[in-house]
């Protein structure tokens, strides 16, 4: 019998070998390994684990399944709370969510639910399993902006529901922020991703692509038009922020949605491609949060040597623990406590960044020590190639063409946690275009909250 107090490893990709491919980096649990760490859950009473998490799975009681080795029921009791489970599986911070509340982790380590969630989700894959859809269409009709997580998750809610559903989505490829921000050595586009959306097609919703909300049509045309009866707004925050510092213009210089959306998109993973993407020899990646780190391992597995410049220490990194792990290991370095202050270029290309040595003085209003310049401590690195990751914000496009949809001073949509309601009549909104950059799994709640207002706003009128 294995250690109760220990969870049962799980196994992954050699860092030397995983650098130079695109392939997963975990393989995550086989069946045998998913029912010894499910036997490890004390299936607490008043289970701290689902108050942890965004879209409330019960958690004990599809961990008891896997247990007993029932892994198609354990799939039906997630899928009463999720619509993609293969990819929460792999990217939720489950450590400061469900793990984080785990009562088996005050005394030992927390029971690996995410490792756990992903191997029955993967089951149902392999296996074919069918989601549960509704009996009978209600004859409503709603539709839902953008194919990402949020949106993703109120569709299939929704169908469940009996309503009659269309996502739309302004990209050629579904699935938002999942295909081209998360790159593929974490989720796999064809494997997890295409297939998880083929399972919410598999509820009655429809799809389609190349719609630009805004610019093809507007929400006010959806509703007066169309005969949509309520909409959802889960558009992301696509907009990158930049610097503002001396030589961001110059060529060489990506914010990393852009890099990242080059190489998911363009399949810079596939050597078959011929993807417009300027690899880069040498690589700063700006920021500390694990849009940097997805950033910094591609650039990385396409040839470049790759530094991460933060303006604080170690302990402020916002990234996964899993994630700088993972990207040290691979041979990424980490110049902490530095702060670019010019891109240097030459005939308008990138050919250095100019930064000063950082210390941390007293805690600002977010509760990190702030990052305090030290006076001539400036130096240059050399590199050819800088990626500014510092978080993104949502496309005014939407908030600008629609009609009476309040926006607070980032752009973002105002609306309630509760229902997502926005402050125009029968419009819903979650995710990142309502918080800004975020994770998959509160843009899930979100898309669930969302969900929840729609049919009380359809069922009351």
């Amino acid at each position: 019998m294995a250690d109760v107090l220990k969870k049962v490893p799980v196994r992954e990709q050699d860092p030397k070998v995983r650098a130079t491919n695109f392939e997963e980096v975990c393989y995550g649990y086989n069946q045998e390994e998913a029912m010894e760490e499910a036997s490890r859950c004390i299936n607490c009473k008043n289970a701290k684990c689902i108050q942890g998490c965004p879209v409330g799975i019960n958690i004990p009681a599809f961990v008891h399944e896997v247990k007993e080795g029932n892994i198609e029921e354990a799939y039906k009791i997630i899928g009463q709370s999720s619509a993609l489970p293969a990819v929460c599986g792999r990217v939720c911070p489950q450590e400061s969510q469900c793990e984080g509340k785990c009562i088996r982790g005050i005394k030992g380590e927390s029971i690996s639910i995410g490792k756990l969630e992903r191997f029955v989700a993967d089951y149902a894959l392999e296996h074919d399993i069918k989601p549960v859809g509704a009996d009978k269409k209600n004859g409503h009709k709603v539709a839902v902006i953008g194919s990402g997580p949020a949106g993703l998750t109120c569709a299939g809610d929704l169908a469940k529901l009996g309503y009659d559903v269309t996502v739309f989505e302004a990209l050629h490829e579904l699935g938002g922020v999942l295909v081209y921000g998360i790159p593929e050595f974490r989720l796999p586009k064809q494997k997890v991703v295409a297939k998880e959306i083929a399972k919410v097609k598999e509820l009655g919703v429809h799809f389609e692509t190349n719609v630009v909300i805004g610019k093809s049509t507007t929400i006010d045309m959806l509703i007066e038009d169309e005969g949509f009866e309520a909409v959802f707004i889960g558009s992301g925050a696509g907009l990158p922020k930049f610097m503002g510092i001396p030589g961001e213009n110059a060529n060489g210089v990506f914010s990393a949605n852009e890099y990242l959306t080059r190489s998911n998109l363009m399949k810079a993973f596939d050597d078959s491609y011929d993807t417009p993407i300027a690899a880069g020899k040498k690589v700063a990646v700006v920021g500390g949060g694990n849009v940097a780190m997805d950033a910094a391992r591609t650039a990385l597995r396409l040839g470049a040597e790759v530094h991460i410049v933060y303006r604080r220490s170690e302990e402020e990194l916002p990234a996964r623990v899993e994630e700088v792990h993972h990207a040290k290991e691979e041979g990424v370095q980490f110049d902490l406590l530095t702060n670019p202050v010019e891109i240097l270029e030459e005939d308008g290309w990138v050919k250095g960044i100019k930064c000063v040595r950082m210390e941390l003085g007293e805690p600002d209003a977010s509760g990190r020590r702030r990052p305090v310049p030290v006076e001539g401590s400036e130096f240059v690195i050399d590199v050819d190639t800088v990626i500014m990751s510092l978080g993104t914000s949502p496309n005014p496009l939407i908030s600008s063409t629609t009609e009476g949809l309040e926006v607070n001073k980032w752009k973002c949509i105002v609306a309630d946690e509760e229902h997502g309601k926005t402050s125009k009549e029968g419009v819903y909104a979650g995710g990142d275009a309502v918080t800004g950059a975020a994770t998959v799994i509160l843009a899930m709640g979100a898309g669930k909250a969302g969900a929840r207002g729609i049919d009380e706003y359809l069922s009351n009128k």
